[in-house]
């Protein structure tokens, strides 16, 4: 047996099935196995191999082992001369292994090597080769010598810009994201060193390969893509903690006692440095929108508030200082509040949510104010020009703001993406399906044929693969999807790289799925289009969910005196209230089938469910599940209000486990 690949996974359920439809040809061209270690992933990546893919040796870790013990568990029990570490967000070309196993059976002075890999838009990727992080490096890329003179041969060692990309070379340091080792020598050197948890075990095993007398090797003439970053946000405070932390592993290990106190001192300043970045960066990108929302509403009321006193009361001192110091900033933060509550801050609001929470936030000041003391009631006039001026500045800023991305004024905040499907006809109107049943709304131009001898009179297609870039520019494309049924990886590449320069997005849809998957630029790495039921299972709908059932909670805690009265078991009432209030269940969640949940995002059980809101229990289970996935697809707070409301007198039913 030549080859043996083995791929981590943890919850990049999307990547990892394209990553095995194309190491399924790629296997086809040399004899081998294949491992996929999972390390412990909840978002059904385990039943996905185990369905699609039951040629693939798998192994269900029950905890996170991490890159290094997942690897090790996989390799310990290989079985091919070569051993290939890959990421589950690549994807490699039909003819990848049996070139790199031709190379590493022609030198056998290779311990490991790397390839060309190329990110989402078809861009070479500098990590592909690198160079030996000494302090010297290490100094040159912290503070930016290296991204100033990428070329130079002293300082653009770490990612050896003044080699060429296109040539095969000898290097120091190899990507963990694919990484050929020869497993003589790993028999040699030992596997990936366990003490890096992620990140820095590829730079440790490259060295111990060197060490040992092999070479590493740069391999230019395969390419793969790697999506880069869909495990782990390279953004966040974690990574850059993780990562560096790993690098001061490295330096302990290998360096002498002195250049490893200087390359800590180095990693340690970079840490605080990137992760204080990293925090105000994220700071000001959650806050700067609210901030400029509540000071032009400031600003608004500020005005109205005078020309009411002028010209209306004829007082400049109708109202007293504390107005607005402290009463108009409090009811700005309810608007502000119920308008994140009801997705008004996310990337592109709809309008209709945006209104709504404005809406919602102007009745929970209508009813603070109802209870403030007769003292404290300046003006509801105030409030209702509050409501009024509060949604026009929000949307002002928003049409602002999508005018300066998109340059038009489309009150619905949402850019229709010119999109076309590279395919033959069946595939790609198979994908054009998923398109219109996704949360995203393109403008879909036409089918772009994958044989280049298709005539540009047949009707079913707009052109072919050959007349791609006249395409682009006559139908002004945004996005090209490539179905992977009918276009060789080889062939996507080749286009991706070539065509890179072009201001389009690339994504590609396997078969037989129901999502498409890409990355529109490294900062949003591995965009999806899918039609799936994971909205629910979204950071900020978790945030709200938990928000609402705390508010809920307080609220079924004041009228208890009313709802024991409309409840059978007045004591379950109360028992749920507090174990909701500690995070034990939720207010709603999923109704059973057959004592299941079927496969749907994780979330706590709930007091009531979807089915709550009818009339009458579905007992059909088809209309469960579809009213299960709907919730769970279209979740947002407002739905729960509903079937609160609608559930009442059920309030005090105990949940189902």
């Amino acid at each position: 047996m030549k080859l043996t690949v083995v791929i981590v996974n943890y919850n990049v359920q999307h990547f990892l099935e394209q990553c095995l439809y194309s190491v399924e040809k790629a296997m086809k061209k040399t004899s081998g196995e294949v491992w996929v270690v999972d390390n412990n992933s909840v978002d059904g990546s385990v039943n996905m191999v185990k369905n699609k893919f039951p040629w693939v040796k798998l192994v269900e870790s029950k905890i996170n082992l991490g890159f290094s013990k997942g690897n090790n568990l996989a390799i310990s029990k290989a079985g091919g001369d070569y051993i290939l570490l890959l990421n589950p967000d690549t994807l490699v070309e039909e003819d990848t292994f049996e070139k790199i196993v031709r190379f590493m059976d022609e030198h056998p002075d290779a311990g490991g090597l790397g390839v060309n890999m190329v990110d989402g838009q078809g861009k070479f990727l500098p990590e592909s080769k690198r160079g030996l992080p000494t302090p010297a490096v290490a100094f040159y890329k912290i503070f930016g010598l290296a991204a100033l003179f990428p070329k130079s041969k002293i300082f653009g060692k770490y990612h050896l810009g003044f080699l060429d990309q296109n040539k095969t070379h000898d290097v120091e340091i190899l990507s963990g994201a694919c990484m050929l080792l020869r497993k003589s020598v790993i028999e040699k050197i030992g596997m990936l060193d366990e003490t890096f948890f992620m990140y820095g075990e590829d730079i440790d095993l490259s060295y111990r390969i060197i060490k040992a007398g092999y070479k590493n090797y740069y391999f230019a003439d395969t390419r793969i893509i790697h999506y880069k970053g869909e495990s782990t946000k390279k953004s966040s405070v974690n990574y850059v903690f993780v990562f560096y932390r790993a690098m001061i592993i490295f330096a302990k290990k290998h360096f002498s006692q002195k250049n490893a106190s200087i390359f800590s001192f180095l990693i340690n300043l970079a840490i605080y440095l990137r992760a204080t970045f990293a925090l105000l960066r994220r700071l000001v990108s959650e806050i700067w929108l609210p901030l400029l929302d509540a000071t032009l509403i400031y600003a608004s009321m500020y005005g109205i508030k005078n020309y009411y006193e002028l010209n209306i009361k004829h007082d400049v001192r109708y109202f007293p200082k504390e107005f607005m110091i402290w009463e108009i900033p409090a009811f700005i933060g309810i608007w502000i509040l119920a308008t994140f509550l009801s997705k008004g801050y996310q990337s592109q609001p709809r309008l209709a949510n945006l209104t709504k929470g404005v809406l919602f936030g102007t009745l929970a000041i209508m009813i603070v104010y109802g209870l403030l003391p007769e003292s404290l009631r300046f003006s509801r006039m105030m409030i209702f020009a509050g409501f009024i001026v509060t949604i026009l500045v929000m949307l002002f800023n928003r049409l602002l703001i999508h005018f300066i991305q998109y340059q038009n004024f489309d009150i619905s905040f949402q850019r229709k993406k010119r999109i076309v499907i590279a395919g033959n006809k069946d595939e790609a109107r198979r994908v054009a399906r998923i398109l219109n049943l996704s949360y995203v709304k393109p403008i879909y131009t036409g089918i772009v044929s994958p044989n280049d001898e298709t005539n540009s009179t047949d009707e079913d297609y707009i052109g072919n693969l050959s007349q791609l870039d006249e395409i682009i520019e006559v139908h002004k494309i945004d996005e090209i999807i490539f179905c992977a049924k009918d276009i060789s990886a080889q062939k996507i590449i080749d286009y991706m790289t070539v065509s890179s320069s072009n201001k389009v997005d690339f994504k590609i849809a396997p078969p037989e799925s129901l999502f498409i998957i890409g990355s529109s630029s490294v900062n949003s790495p591995g965009e999806l289009y899918v039609i799936d039921i994971n909205s629910i299972s979204k950071s900020i709908n978790l945030k709200n969910k938990r928000i609402f059932d705390i508010i809920t909670s307080s609220i079924v805690l004041l009228i208890s005196p009313v709802l024991v009265f409309l409840v059978e078991k007045p004591f379950g009432l109360l028992k749920n209230v507090f174990n909701v209030l500690k995070g034990n269940i939720s207010w709603v969640g999923y109704c059973k089938i057959n004592d299941t949940y079927q496969d749907l995002p994780n979330i706590k059980s709930g007091v009531l469910n979807p089915a709550d809101i009818l009339k009458s229990t579905p007992t059909n289970s088809d209309t469960i599940k579809r009213l299960n996935m709907m919730y769970a697809k279209d979740y947002n707070i407002f739905n729960d209000l509903d079937i609160v409301i609608k559930g009442m007198k059920k309030l005090d039913r105990l949940p189902l486990h």
